[in-house]
């Protein structure tokens, strides 16, 4: 069964605002892993900021 954009958005705020989700269902615990590792992956990467010099 897919998830309902309902429960996508809530397991979102849940991994956005660093909660734990609290459901054992497979397919919400990946949903919530596949955002956790995003947001990993974007903290990661550096903003460049400003007009480069040369």
């Amino acid at each position: 069964m897919a998830l309902s954009t309902y429960r996508m958005h809530r397991i979102y705020l849940a991994a956005t605002m660093n909660y734990g989700l609290g459901s054992d269902d497979p397919e919400e615990l990946a949903y919530y892993y596949k955002v956790r590792k995003e947001i990993d992956e974007m903290k990661k990467d550096s903003v460049k900021k400003g007009i480069p010099f040369r």
